[in-house]
C-alpha cells in the first residue's frame, strides 16, 4: 500500500489521460496545418492535375474541352518553330544571366567582406535593388536602355556607339541580362553571410604556410562557399527559365514584332497562347514541357554537385 500510494503521489499521468492528451495535441496540429494543406490541394496540386488533362485537349476556356491526346505535344515539338525559338532565347538568357549573377555576387561579397570605408552603407546599397518591385525596376530600365538613355550616353564617353537595346532583336536578350545583374544583391548577402562563418583559424594557418590572398581565396574561401553557390545556381536557373515580367514589360510589341520575337522567352510565349490566342490546352502543354526542361537541368545540377560542392561535415 505504501508503494502504491507513493506512486500515485508522484503525479505520473495515467495511460488514459496521456492518450487523451496526445489526441488533443494531434487535433491542434491538424487544425493549424489545415490552411496550408487546403491551400496546397486547391491552389497547387489541383491546378497541376487539371493542367495535365487540359494539355491533352483542345480548349479555349469558353467551350468544353475536346480530347486530342498528345497532339499538342507533337505539334510543339515537330511543327512549331516559335516554340524552338523561344526555347533557344530562354537558354541564351539563362546561360548568360545565371553565371554573371554568380560571379558578380561573389565579387561583391568578397569586396564587402574586407575592411573598406562605408562598408555598411555599401551593403545596404547593393541589397536595396532586390527590394524594389520588379515592375518598377523594369520601368527604370526602360529609360536606362533607351537609344538616348544613360547607358548609351556612358558608352559614348568612351567613343562607343550604343545599340538600340530593346528595339533591336540582336540586343534584346543582352539588355535583359544587364537588368538581371541589377539584382545580384540577394546572392551577395548569402555569400557574405557564408564568408563570415568561415573559421579565421584556417586563414591564419594559411598565412603561416605562406599562402597569399589569392591562394587563400581559391583554397579556403571558395570551397566553403560552394553550398551557397550551388543554392544560388539552382534558384537562379529556375528563375531564369521562368523569366516573364521583364520581357513582357520591356520588349516592344505591335509594329516592332520582330524585336519582340528576338527576345521572346518561354513564359511570355505561354502567356500569349493562353490569354492572347485562347489556346489554353496548347499553353498547358507548353507549361509542362517547360517544367520538364527545368527539371532536367535541376537534376543535372544536383548530379554534378557531388564533384564540386564541399560540405564541412563530409570527408572526401
Amino acid at each position: 500500500m505504501a508503494i502504491l500510494s507513493k506512486t500515485a503521489s508522484t503525479g505520473v499521468p495515467k495511460s488514459g489521460t496521456s492518450s487523451k492528451r496526445r489526441r488533443r495535441e494531434a487535433l491542434w496540429f491538424y487544425l493549424f496545418v489545415s490552411p496550408w494543406v487546403l491551400g496546397f490541394l486547391v491552389f497547387l496540386l489541383g491546378p497541376m492535375i487539371a493542367s495535365v488533362y487540359y494539355s491533352m485537349t483542345d480548349w479555349d476556356s469558353f467551350t468544353p474541352p475536346t480530347w486530342i491526346g498528345l497532339e499538342n505535344y507533337v505539334t510543339l515539338l515537330t511543327d512549331d518553330p516559335r516554340f524552338w525559338r523561344t526555347l533557344w532565347h530562354t537558354f541564351y538568357y539563362a546561360a548568360v544571366s545565371v553565371p554573371l549573377g554568380l560571379v558578380l555576387g561573389l565579387w561583391l561579397a568578397n569586396l564587402l567582406n574586407k575592411q573598406v570605408r562605408a562598408r555598411k552603407l555599401l551593403r545596404t546599397l547593393i541589397y536595396l535593388p532586390t527590394l524594389v518591385p520588379l515592375v518598377a525596376t523594369a520601368m527604370i530600365f526602360r529609360q536606362v536602355l533607351a537609344p538616348n538613355g544613360p547607358l548609351n550616353d556612358g558608352l559614348g564617353l568612351f567613343g562607343v556607339s550604343g545599340p538600340a537595346w530593346l528595339l533591336d532583336g540582336n540586343w534584346a536578350i543582352p539588355a535583359l541580362v544587364v537588368m538581371s545583374a541589377w539584382s545580384a544583391g540577394a546572392a551577395t548577402v548569402l555569400l557574405l553571410a557564408a564568408m563570415k562563418g568561415i573559421p579565421r583559424e584556417l586563414y591564419e594557418a594559411a598565412e603561416v604556410d605562406g599562402a597569399g590572398p589569392v591562394r587563400q581565396f581559391w583554397s579556403i574561401t571558395l570551397p566553403h562557399l560552394t553550398p551557397i553557390i550551388f543554392f544560388n545556381l539552382v534558384m537562379g536557373m529556375i528563375g531564369a527559365f521562368q523569366v516573364f515580367a521583364q520581357v513582357y514589360i520591356l520588349v516592344p510589341k505591335g509594329k516592332l514584332r520582330a524585336a519582340y520575337d528576338g527576345a521572346e522567352t518561354m513564359v511570355p510565349y505561354l502567356f500569349d497562347e493562353a490569354f492572347g490566342n485562347y489556346h489554353m490546352g496548347y499553353a498547358s502543354a507548353i507549361s509542362w514541357l517547360l517544367f520538364l526542361v527545368v527539371l532536367v537541368f535541376t537534376l543535372i545540377a544536383f548530379r554534378t554537385a557531388r564533384r564540386w560542392v564541399f560540405y564541412e561535415t563530409e570527408v572526401k
